[in-house]
This record gives C-alpha cells, sequence and structure tokens, in this order.
C-alpha cells in the first residue's frame, strides 16, 4: 500500500547512514559533517553544514535534497522551500521537494497550483496526493469535483475508512453537515472516525445540527471517565444556549493539514521510522500551528529521537490557556525526565497538581517521576491521590493500584503491595504484568508457592516472549525443587533476554542444581559481565555471585542458613 513510502524511507535511511566526522573546510568535509549530524539528528547542524556544500556546488542536486530535508526535518519549510523549487522546476524527481513545494502551495492557498501538480515527477504516494487533489478542489469551491474525487479514491481497497472521514471532514467545512453526519452515523469512516479527533469532529456536527444530546451521549459514551480539559470544555459548550462550532477543519487549509496529520498517524502506527514519520507532522504544523494533537506528535517524535530541545520548543508553544496545556507540560515532564533532569519533571508536575489537581494523569505521572527517584512515600500519595480522582468504575484503575503497588512493595511494606496487587487482579484478572509481579513476591517471600506458580503459568500465557516473565516461571519451579522443569523455562527466558544479570545468575543456580557446575559457573561469570554497577536494586548481587563462584551454591546457601538444595538427578 505504501510502495512509494517505503522506498522514500530507504532513501531516508540512507541519507541518515553513518559517516566519519571530519573537518569542513571542503565540499566533501561539509557533506560528511552534514550527513553526521543528519546521523545524530541535528538537523540545524545538518543544515548548515549542507548548505556550506552547496555554497560551493549550488547545482548538485543531492546537496541540494539533503539541505531541503534537514530544514523540513527542523520544521523550517520557508528556508526549504526555494531550494525545493529549484529541484521540482528541474528534471528531477524528489519526493522530499515534492513535500515542500505542496506545503508550499497550501499555505498560500494556491489550490489551482495543486491541481496542476504532477505527481510522476515526484509524487508523496497515491493515498496523500489523491486526498489534497479532493481538498484543493474544495479550496476552489468546486465540491462536485471534490465529492468526485473522494468518491474515486473510496473505490479502492485499503483506505475507504481514511477518504470517507476525509470526505466527511471536507462536508463540514462547507456547512453540510447532514452529509457529514450521514458518513460518520453510517461508520463508513471507519477507524478514522472512532479516534479522539474524529469523535471531536462528529460532536461538533450534531452540535450544529442542534442534536446536542445526542453529541453529549456521544461523549460519555466515548470517553467515559476520562474526561480532560478540552472535552469538558466541548461538553459545556453543549449543554449551554450558544451553537457549537465546527473547529476541527474549518476549511481547506485545515484539510490538507489533517491529510499530513492522518498519515503522520497511519505510518507510525505501521512502524514507518521516526525520521520518516515527522516529516508529515512538520508539514501538519507549518499549514496549522493550531492543530494541538500534531503539536503533541512532533513533541514526541522528537523526543524520540533525542531531539529534546526541539521537542520542548514545540511543548512551550502551548499557551497556558489552551485546554490542552496539562498535555503539553505532562510532556514537557516526560522530556525532563529523559534528559536526566529528574528533579525540574518533579517541579513540574507538582505544579501542574496546583493548576490541575483534578487530573487523575497529574498525579499518576507525579507518583512515576517519584517512584522513579526511590522517593517511595512521596509516589504512594501521590498514586493513592490519583485513585481518589479516578471513579471505582474506570477500568484503568488496576494500573494505578499496580503502580502502588510497585511503590509499596520497594518501601517494605510487603502487605500494602499485596493488597493492591490482588485489587488490581479483580479489575483485570489476567493482566501479565500484575500476575507476574505478585507471583515472583511470593516465591521470593517463599510461600503460597502453588499459587504463585498458578500466577505465573497464567502470565506467561498472556505474554509467552517475555523473558522477565518466563524467568519467573522458571524460577518458581526452582524454588519448588522441580529442577528439571526449571532448566527449559530459565534457558528459554535466556534466550528472550540474554544479556540481563538476574537472568543469567537464576540459569546459573538451576545448572548448578541439576548436577551441571561447569554451565552453572559459565552463566554466573556471564552475569557479573552484565551487572549494572549502577543499579542499586538489582538482585544480582555481585559479591554473592562472586561467593558462588568460590565455594558453590550449596556453601553460599549454608553460609545463609537458607534450605539445602532438594537432591535430584543430574540431567543429561
Amino acid at each position: 500500500m505504501f510502495r512509494k513510502h517505503r522506498s522514500f524511507v530507504s532513501a531516508l535511511a540512507l541519507s541518515l547512514s553513518m559517516a566519519v566526522p571530519v573537518a569542513a573546510d571542503s565540499v566533501s568535509g561539509a557533506y560528511l559533517a552534514g550527513r553526521y549530524a543528519s546521523m545524530r539528528s541535528d538537523f540545524a547542524e545538518a543544515a548548515r553544514y549542507y548548505g556550506e556544500a552547496l555554497a560551493k556546488e549550488p547545482n548538485n542536486v543531492e546537496f541540494q535534497e539533503s539541505t531541503v530535508l534537514a530544514y523540513l526535518s527542523l520544521g523550517d519549510i520557508d528556508k526549504a522551500l526555494p531550494l525545493a523549487r529549484v529541484i521540482t522546476s528541474g528534471d528531477q524527481s524528489s519526493q522530499v521537494a515534492y513535500l515542500v513545494t505542496t506545503a508550499g502551495m497550501a499555505q498560500a492557498e494556491d489550490y489551482q497550483g495543486l491541481l496542476d501538480q504532477n505527481a510522476d515527477t515526484g509524487g508523496i504516494g497515491p493515498w496523500v496526493d489523491g486526498l489534497i487533489k479532493a481538498w484543493a478542489y474544495v479550496g476552489i469551491g468546486d465540491m462536485t469535483a471534490a465529492i468526485e474525487k473522494f468518491d474515486e479514491l473510496s473505490t479502492e481497497a485499503g483506505m475507504q475508512g481514511f477518504v470517507l472521514y476525509h470526505k466527511a471532514l471536507a462536508l463540514a467545512s462547507v456547512g453540510d453537515f447532514e452529509g457529514a453526519d450521514a458518513i460518520f452515523g453510517s461508520n463508513m469512516a471507519g477507524s478514522a472516525g472512532q479516534t479522539r479527533r474524529g469523535v471531536i469532529a462528529r460532536v461538533e456536527i450534531l452540535g450544529q445540527l442542534g442534536r446536542k444530546d445526542q453529541a453529549l451521549s456521544l461523549l460519555a459514551a466515548s470517553f467515559g471517565d476520562s474526561m480532560d480539559p478540552e472535552l469538558e470544555t466541548l461538553m459545556n459548550a453543549l449543554k449551554g444556549d450558544e451553537p457549537v462550532s465546527f473547529g476541527q477543519v474549518p476549511d481547506a487549509k485545515a484539510g490538507i493539514a489533517e491529510v499530513f496529520f492522518t498519515f503522520a498517524s497511519v505510518l507510525r502506527n505501521e512502524s514507518a521510522g521516526d525520521h520518516y514519520v515527522l516529516l508529515y507532522s512538520r508539514i501538519a504544523r507549518y499549514l496549522r500551528p493550531d492543530h494541538i494533537d500534531d503539536l503533541l506528535l512532533t513533541a514526541d517524535l522528537l523526543e524520540n529521537i533525542g531531539q529534546y530541545d526541539l521537542a520542548m520548543q514545540e511543548l512551550q508553544a502551548v499557551p497556558a490557556d489552551n485546554p490542552a496545556y496539562h498535555a503539553a507540560e505532562l510532556g514537557r515532564a516526560a522530556i525532563l525526565r529523559r534528559s536526566d533532569k529528574p528533579e525540574q519533571a518533579i517541579e513540574v508536575l507538582k505544579q501542574l497538581t496546583r493548576s490541575y489537581g483534578e487530573l487523575p494523569s497529574v498525579h499518576s505521572a507525579l507518583g512515576d517521576a517519584l517512584r522513579a527517584q526511590d522517593d517511595f512515600t512521596g509516589a504512594i500519595k501521590a498514586y493513592g491521590r490519583a485513585l481518589e480522582l479516578t471513579p471505582k468504575t474506570n477500568p484503568q484503575r488496576w494500573v494505578l493500584l499496580y503502580a502502588r503497588g510497585i511503590a509499596e512493595e520497594r518501601s517494605g511494606d510487603g502487605k500494602a503491595a499485596e493488597s493492591d496487587f490482588r485489587a488490581a487482579l479483580e479489575i483485570n484478572p489476567d493482566q501479565p504484568q500484575v500476575l507476574n509481579f505478585l507471583g515472583y513476591s511470593l516465591v521470593e517471600q517463599g510461600r503460597n508457592l502453588d499459587e504463585a506458580l498458578n500466577m505465573i503459568e497464567r502470565a506467561v500465557a498472556g505474554s509467552p516472549n517475555s523473558g522477565y516473565i518466563v524467568d519467573s516461571l522458571g524460577w518458581v519451579l526452582y524454588r519448588l525443587g522441580r529442577y528439571d522443569e526449571a532448566v527449559a523455562q530459565m534457558e528459554r527466558a535466556a534466550e528472550l533476554v540474554a544479556v540481563d544479570a538476574v537472568v543469567n545468575d537464576h540459569l546459573g543456580d538451576v545448572y548448578w542444581a541439576v548436577g551441571r557446575k561447569r554451565e552453572a559457573e559459565f552463566q554466573w561469570r556471564r552475569a557479573l559481565s552484565f551487572v549494572d554497577p549502577q543499579d542499586n536494586d538489582s538482585e544480582a548481587d555481585p559479591k554473592r555471585i562472586r561467593r558462588k563462584l568460590e565455594v558453590g551454591l550449596d556453601a553460599v546457601l549454608a553460609e545463609e542458613g537458607a534450605s539445602p538444595l532438594i537432591k535430584v538427578s543430574v540431567s543429561k
């Protein structure tokens, strides 16, 4: 379906390939420095070095295209436009140049220019190109041609729902709310109509039609107890006397921005690569700076590729009076945590609890940040507040109970932790992570081992490729003295997470228990090589592992006053 997109992904990957940093005092030096900067996702530096190379060889199409790509990735489309136009005016086929010139025409509302474009010279892709043309017809006021184009695209397999979603938005943008609701009401918009933006669009359409009760019912059915400031603002507008405006996609330019946002979301779900998806989200932001959902997506993409400063710039563009401000601040706190600034992240979150204290997500995020800093008391309090604000009917309460249980377990309150884990399982009985954590805790405490085994077996059934959960199964079998059965599970765990210190340590113990002592010593040495000296919470104790290598596991258990191994026959 996205064959053209895939080829562009490959080309982009090539442009981001490894290069040795060199002095940029020549054409090749500048170009290689630009490639090295691209590989590090340093788009500003890449644009600067490519610009230097281009200044020396202004007609080099590869230099032109690399510079355009760097500026587009940076979000500076106005700087990319002149070069992109030079490329598209020649005989060269360039998707990145076509992307930028398309964005330029849409920004200028040159809809006839968009209709006159020849996609054969580097078009974006049949679906994107087709939807842009449909919206361009909307832009010139030819709704008959627009509908014909939408209908033509909807006959092809694969993306009918997305096409009809855009057709509904186009109808609503010109005031045909009945026609738009007919598409949404018949579920022809598919999964796109069920997204947050799709639901909000239909709610606004119903509001325009005066069917406010139906709109409120749709809000409640779609979001339930998960209302946030934006949704509450919409709900209050529906309850008031004033008409509800249609603001999701008010005109053709916003429609083209929505095309790029829609495909950014689709491509991300297809794991097309954050660098590539960023190009689409950058264009959507360029065409519609008030598109908060795209702003949050752009910031998330930038965060994922390590461009924290650029991500922060995006989030800081959300004004404090915007209903999505809390989401931007939550994103900012996450970036601060990832960039090793936990204290600043916690301060941002504490400030949010004062301004958005009614939102469970704010307290939950604070709990996560405090728990990561080993402030378990503070984390337990934050999770508790989030639970108080979350209705008991909300099925996601298990997440908060699980998180608080972990903090309680780490603080030494095993009784409270077990209570929260069991409460989480009452809501979500087969949740693998909870089953594994509680089951493993029982194993470590040496009690209820049969129940623990049942829990962990269910966890493995729910998440068979999780090395840590398979490790738990092997470990409980070991603790039950079922060493031969434990071997297969521990070996499987070591395959799934080969460089984990705890898993290799456990496998060594299991090997020792069945008499495979040389292999046990080999696994203990492997475990030592994987121990993280900075991880104070790791179960892999390097001193204990070294002692096992010196005197063997039986002697270590005797020194610790632990129960000796149950003697079994040696496995062949």
